[in-house]
């Protein structure tokens, strides 16, 4: 396997490299240097190691990161950049690398696009940093997950190993923060390494896709379940005369209706990425059919645990040799391919009595009166679940025409069909939209506040 993210690294974009664009604007590989250069002399002049990093722009967003790493700075990346996020952080980090203040009392380098062209040339490497991300918070307190640059520049190479030839020449736009692991991976270092440009925004609209679409002859699409779930409906179900060349998908597994959906409207199945931040990615499949096995990408060793069924995971992305056992419960199909079969982690004892929300969550989703369903453990005023249900048109139009009570019923006829009646939500909420973040994940803390009012 390669070494191509940190062989870019090391000797920097060429000058004619196109970086990044948007609606207005480019970056070439010159404008670039010129701007890590100048971020690099600003870092190397600073005692401090740990820098926070947050940008909504991709492109000012991967200068930093780019003179961070090869200033050998510890970069932590938030999920977000709420006051409340960072204020809880604070300890985590020492200087802040953005393009607007926001942390008190920290040194700031700002990031901006334009420095002063002194013909810096591309900063020599003095020692690799390191990246501090987090996972997504959905089942409690964010956690720390330490990433090297070795562990990252396996995963960018064996990606353009797996996938180059669907990603060819292609420029390359996304739905989710470049943030978080998947958006770092798929935005911003491999097209960096491999030389793809990529959107400096965010795509938030349908609108804005179509724009892009229409655009470029080659484009690769970096979205989420949650986002591809809706696209459809978005543009009114018909088939797009132009649409991406490529499709990627993750931060859960993707619907097989809502594949098919895509698929009518774009003539292709997106490719929908398995793994985590502290793992990376371990599987990929595009879902020819439902329940679709996945398969491990060709640097991975795979394991089923034969007491509990969990996924035993042996990668060169983890940074040791050890195996790792995931929380996933896996069927094996052979040495390469697995089923997913829920997590085990999403298993609670109500009532002494073991209850998978992975399973009563899939429960609710086949009523028809139901569109997405979300369970969460409430602690007040006594233990037990909440249910958090997204009706569909017909179960809006029984909620008004019946009442919140006997929708409850409702639902919970359906699941005392595989459900002891002491282990089912003993309170509900019916809210538009399940609350999301930059990735598509449920945000298990807003969840958890629609039950705090009545």
């Amino acid at each position: 396997m390669t070494e191509l993210l940190t062989s870019w690294l090391i000797r920097g974009p060429s000058s004619q490299q196109l970086i990044s664009f948007n609606h207005h604007d480019i970056v070439t590989g010159a404008l670039f240097t010129n701007q890590v250069a100048h971020i690099h002399t600003q870092l190397s002049q600073s005692q401090a190691r740990r820098w926070l990093l947050a940008s909504d722009d991709s492109a000012l967003f991967a200068a930093g990161l780019c003179a961070a790493l090869l200033a050998g700075k510890q970069i932590v990346l938030p999920n977000n950049t709420q006051s409340g996020t960072l204020s809880a952080m604070t300890h985590q980090f020492d200087g802040v690398l953005s393009d607007q203040p926001l942390c008190e009392g920290k040194r700031l380098i700002l990031l901006k696009k334009d420095y002063p062209n002194n013909g810096q040339p591309w900063p020599a490497l003095s020692q690799w940093g390191e990246l501090q991300l987090y996972t997504s918070g959905s089942s409690g307190e964010p956690k720390a997950i330490i990433k090297q640059l070795a562990q990252l520049d396996a995963e960018v190479s064996m990606l353009a190993q797996t996938f180059s030839k669907q990603v060819a020449q292609s420029s390359v736009i996304a739905t989710v923060s470049h943030q978080h692991i998947y958006g770092l991976l798929f935005k911003i270092l491999w097209p960096l390494a491999a030389g793809y440009p990529f959107l400096s925004e965010l795509v938030e609209y349908p609108e804005t896709l179509t724009y892009y679409t229409n655009l470029f002859p080659n484009l690769c699409l970096v979205s989420s379940p949650a986002q591809l779930s809706r696209l459809p409906d978005a543009l009114d179900n018909e088939v797009q005369l132009r649409s991406p060349g490529v499709i990627f998908s993750s931060g859960g597994p993707l619907s097989f209706e809502a594949a098919s959906k895509v698929a009518h409207c774009y003539g292709k199945l997106p490719i929908e990425i398995y793994g985590s931040t502290e793992t990376g990615g371990i599987g990929y499949r595009q879902q020819q059919q439902s329940e679709q096995a996945w398969q491990c990408f060709g640097s991975h060793q795979i394991k089923r645990d034969e007491t509990d069924g969990a996924l035993w995971l042996q990668s060169p992305y983890l940074g040791h040799d050890d195996w790792l056992k995931c929380d996933d419960k896996i069927a094996l199909l052979s040495a390469q391919q697995f089923v997913l079969q829920g997590r085990l982690d999403r298993v609670v004892k109500i009532e002494e009595k073991r209850v998978s929300l992975e399973q009563m969550e899939a429960l609710l989703r086949s009523h028809p009166l139901v569109d997405d369903a979300a369970l969460v453990m409430l602690s007040q005023p006594r233990a037990g679940l909440g249910g958090v249900i997204i009706l569909s048109q017909q179960g809006q139009q029984q909620l008004q025409a019946q009442g919140k009570l006997a929708l409850n019923n409702s639902l919970k006829a359906q699941l005392l069909t595989q459900f002891e009646r002491v282990t089912l939500p003993k309170r509900w909420r019916y809210p538009d939209v399940l609350p999301l973040n930059t990735q598509g994940k449920r945000i298990h803390t807003e969840l958890v506040e629609l039950f705090n009012h009545d």
